[in-house]
Parts: C-alpha cells; sequence; structure tokens
C-alpha cells in the first residue's frame, strides 16, 4: 500500500508542498530583489544563471497544482456521487474565484478601492474547477483524449488576437492571450488564460485513477515513470525541431549555457504545449521517485502541502508587510509606494530600493520555516474536525 497518512497519500501532498515552497521563493524575489523593477529575470541578456533558474523553477508551481487538484478530485469522486462531485467542484470553483478578486487581489495590492483586479493562479483554478465539474459526467476516456487535444493543439492559437478594449477581447484574453484591459478607472489583468490550464485538472483527474487502492504501487510508480520521461522526451524533441510547441524559438546565445536557457525557456502566459510537457512530465517523475520515501524531510514538507491555499494567502500578506517595512526603512523611499495603484510587477517607481538576492533567499527561507508551526498547527484542526464541511473549502 502507497505511504499515507491518515489516508492521504504522501506523495502528493509532499509534492504540493514542495511547488509551494518553491512559489514562495518567487514572490519574495517579487518584492524584495532590486532587479524586479529594473528588468524580467528571465532576458537573458540581462538576467545571470542564478536569477534565471530563481524565476524559472517557478514555472513549475502552476499546472503542477492543476494537475494536482483534479487529482485529489478523482480521489474524491471514490466517496461523492458525480452530482455530488460536480455542486461540490462549482462551489468551490466560485468561492476561489472571490478569494482571487477579494483575499488574493487586497494581498498584492494593499489598496481598499481595489484599482487593479488580477485574474491569475487562484482565479484560473477556480475556473478549471467548474469545468472540470461538467467533465467529469463524460466516460474517462473523454476525458483524456479532450485534455490531450487541447494541451497538444492550443498552440495552432498563438498567433490569434483579438484587439479592442472591449468585451470580445477580454473573452479571448480570458481564454489565451494575457493582456490587460481597462473599464473606467479599473485595470483589469488577465494574467493567467485559461487554456490550457483548464485541460491539466482534468488530466490530473484522469491520472487519479493510479492512486485508487486497487492500483499496485509497482505498477503505479512505473507507469508515472513511463509516462513522465515519455513527456520529457517529447519536450526535448519538439523543442529542437523549434516548429511547433512554444510561440517564442530557442536560439542560439553568446556561450553553451545561455544557449541551454534559451531551449528551456518557455512560455508560461498561456503555457505552451512545450512548458506543460516540462512541467507535468516532471511532476510525474517526482510522484514515481517518492513513492516510498519516508524521512522527517517528507513529512515536514507534505504539511505544506495539506494547507496550500492557508499557506498561500498568508504568504502574500507577510511579504508585502516586509516589503512594506522595508521601504519604510530605507533612505530615499517611501512606503506608501507598498500601497498600490498597480501590482508591483508594473510600476517604475521603485528605483533604488531592494536588496541583493542572497537577501530574498535568506527572507525566503524565515518566512517558509516561520509559517511551519501555523501551517502545522491548522493542519491539524483539519485533521481533528473533519465533519466540519467548510474546512473543505480552505
Amino acid at each position: 500500500m502507497t505511504t499515507t497518512i491518515k489516508n492521504r497519500i504522501t506523495s502528493i501532498d509532499f509534492l504540493r508542498g514542495t511547488i509551494m515552497i518553491i512559489m514562495a521563493l518567487d514572490h519574495v524575489r517579487d518584492y524584495l530583489y532590486s532587479g524586479s523593477f529594473l528588468f524580467d529575470p528571465l532576458d537573458l541578456d540581462k538576467t545571470t544563471g542564478i536569477l534565471f533558474f530563481t524565476r524559472w523553477i517557478t514555472h513549475f508551481c502552476a499546472p503542477i497544482f492543476m494537475l494536482l487538484a483534479g487529482t485529489s478530485a478523482f480521489l474524491m469522486s471514490r466517496k461523492k456521487t458525480k452530482n455530488e462531485l460536480s455542486v461540490f467542484l462549482v462551489k468551490r470553483g466560485l468561492w476561489l474565484v472571490f478569494l482571487e478578486l477579494v483575499v488574493v487581489n487586497f494581498g498584492w495590492n494593499f489598496n481598499i478601492a481595489f484599482p487593479m483586479l488580477l485574474f491569475i493562479t487562484i482565479w484560473a483554478l477556480g475556473i478549471s474547477m467548474i469545468v472540470l465539474a461538467a467533465l467529469i459526467h463524460l466516460p474517462k476516456t473523454a476525458i483524456l483524449v479532450l485534455s490531450l487535444v487541447v494541451i497538444f493543439g492550443h498552440n495552432l492559437l498563438d498567433g490569434v488576437h483579438v484587439a479592442g478594449n472591449n468585451l470580445a477581447g477580454f473573452g479571448w484574453a480570458f481564454l489565451h492571450d494575457q493582456r490587460p484591459f481597462f473599464w473606467g478607472h479599473e485595470i483589469l489583468l488577465v494574467g493567467y488564460p485559461i487554456v490550457p490550464l483548464v485541460a491539466i485538472m482534468p488530466l490530473g483527474y484522469c491520472l487519479g485513477q493510479l492512486f485508487t487502492p486497487e492500483y499496485g504501487v509497482e505498477k503505479r510508480r512505473t507507469t508515472l515513470f513511463v509516462i513522465g520521461a515519455t513527456s520529457l522526451v517529447l519536450f526535448v524533441i519538439i523543442r529542437y525541431l523549434n516548429v511547433y510547441g512554444d510561440p517564442v524559438k530557442w536560439t542560439v546565445q553568446k556561450d553553451a549555457f545561455f544557449t541551454f536557457l534559451s531551449f528551456i525557456k518557455v512560455n508560461k502566459y498561456p503555457s505552451s504545449l512545450l512548458y506543460v510537457l516540462l512541467t507535468v512530465g516532471s511532476a510525474l517523475l517526482f510522484l514515481a521517485f517518492t513513492e516510498k520515501m519516508q524521512n522527517a524531510v517528507v513529512r515536514v514538507v507534505s504539511v505544506y502541502g495539506r494547507v496550500p491555499m492557508f499557506y498561500y494567502i498568508i504568504h502574500i500578506y507577510i511579504i508585502h508587510l516586509i516589503a512594506l517595512v522595508s521601504s519604510a526603512v530605507t533612505p530615499g523611499q517611501n512606503w506608501k509606494i507598498w500601497i498600490l495603484d498597480q501590482p508591483i510587477w508594473f510600476t517604475t517607481s521603485l528605483k533604488g530600493y531592494g536588496f541583493s538576492l542572497a537577501v530574498a533567499y535568506l527572507v525566503w527561507i524565515v518566512i517558509v520555516v516561520g509559517l511551519y508551526p501555523l501551517c502545522k498547527r491548522y493542519d491539524a484542526y483539519k485533521q481533528a474536525h473533519k465533519e466540519k464541511w467548510w474546512l473543505s473549502y480552505l
């Protein structure tokens, strides 16, 4: 039987916890690293190796979280009817959209007037859950085929754009074209187009059958390894051909190392086929290799993986507060800049603020470690009060 904690699959919690920890690194870099306000860390003309990977490694977070959410939904289906699961997914999806637009958006901007609404990670997760609520009524083979068609075929739409600050433009951005919109004094940023992310969650739902008691441990490990390795081999082949799978081609750079960086620099918004092959393939290999792991690291990291939304919301507020205080004690800076009319990724008013990448890493470690007792306590509360229905929404 697979390693479990109170009937939970440890490898899934371990993977989810790992990506939650990695995710915080990128957010700390956003708020504290001085270069964050000057250039894109993936800009090969300006970046360094360590800075590139500090940003690049966090590419794995969103698609893996989508994948595992789908897997968790399948495991829930063994205890609920399809209608019950559909209702739950719709309600939870709507709740996540609300959290994104209100709680998370305020955490990013600290402005009660909400001058800019960000449609990003949690919003895309909520929309994907609502779509999954409908798809689960289809045969699993149909769900799998539909998911793969969307993932492998959506890059055919890379050249399609709908211009204009209008509903049609917003609708297309919602699907496949990251861009901002203006509605009176309000700025709406569609940061995470839902295609193909919306297909990754159903893919995870199909993957869930591998984690049932009827599926043997060794058979599961072998299946995960084969699918994961195949995904990475496909990534290398398709990327090398440089014809399809990503809107940005890789190019020969100033040396072999930066050429390699160009090769693995895949498009995130919207997530390209190559992006999905790389991230999801790596996730499946992670699950295969950690199936039987039982040590202190697994136990600690899995705590974050069992309370991801709790951790996600709190860490945004803490990082933003640290940035506010840091600005207040930095000569020539005004802490009020952190109560922004726009998110930090678009501001040009922070030159002269910020710290070295080493400081950002140190703060990241302190935040993650500092949040562990809170996450552990909340996790224990959830485990001890499974009868409280509202906990399943957090």
